[in-house]
C-alpha cells in the first residue's frame, strides 16, 4: 500500500488539492464524449510529470463505465515492479461527459476535463480547469510524431508549457 501512494499515476491528480491561483485563461472541453466509446484502456504518451509518476514507465489506465459511475484503474511499473490503483469517476452534470471529477481516496476528488479527442477515439488530451495537469493519452503505446507534434502546437496556443511536457517510456 505504501508503494501505491508513492507511484500514483494520471488520475490521481484528484488528491493534490488544486492550489487557490487563479486560472490563467478559460480551458474549454470537448463538446460530448461517448463514454461506452471512451472507457477501455489508454496509454500515457506525455503529460506534466506530477510526483506520483516519478520513476514511473509503462503508465496507463483503464476506463469501465458502471452503473453511475467509471471505474478508474491506473497500472505502472517502477523500478521494475508493478503498480496500480483502483478508482471512481463521477460525471460533472450538463458537461456532455468532458467532466468527471476523479476520486481515489474519499473524500478527495479532482477535475478530470477531457479538452481534445479524436473523433475515432484514438487519443485523447485530459487536463484540470487550472492548467496544473496535462495528460496526453493514446489507444496504443506510440503515437504518430506528427500528430503528437500537432497537439504539443494546439496545447501551446492555449496556455500549456511546452517545456513542462515530457513523454512517457512505453516499451
Amino acid at each position: 500500500m505504501k508503494n501505491q501512494l508513492k507511484s500514483m499515476f494520471p488520475a490521481l491528480f484528484v488528491v493534490l488539492g488544486f492550489s487557490a491561483c487563479s486560472s490563467r485563461t478559460t480551458l474549454s472541453t470537448v463538446t460530448s464524449v461517448d463514454l461506452k466509446r471512451y472507457s477501455g484502456t489508454w496509454y500515457e504518451i506525455a503529460s506534466y510529470p506530477q510526483f506520483f509518476e516519478r520513476g514511473c514507465s509503462n503508465v496507463r489506465a483503464t476506463y469501465t463505465a458502471k452503473d453511475g459511475y467509471i471505474e478508474v484503474f491506473n497500472q505502472s511499473f517502477k523500478k521494475g515492479k508493478p503498480n496500480d490503483i483502483k478508482g471512481k469517476a463521477f460525471i460533472v452534470p450538463d458537461s456532455g461527459n468532458a467532466k468527471l471529477k476523479v476520486q481515489f481516496f474519499w473524500p478527495f476528488k479532482g477535475d478530470y476535463w477531457i479538452i481534445d479527442l479524436a473523433d475515432d477515439y484514438s487519443w485523447a488530451v485530459v487536463s484540470d480547469p487550472k492548467l496544473k495537469t496535462l495528460w496526453i493519452l493514446s489507444r496504443t503505446p506510440k503515437m504518430d510524431e506528427g500528430l503528437y507534434n500537432s497537439l504539443i502546437e494546439k496545447l501551446v496556443k492555449v496556455g500549456f508549457d511546452k517545456e513542462k511536457i515530457v513523454r512517457m517510456v512505453q516499451e
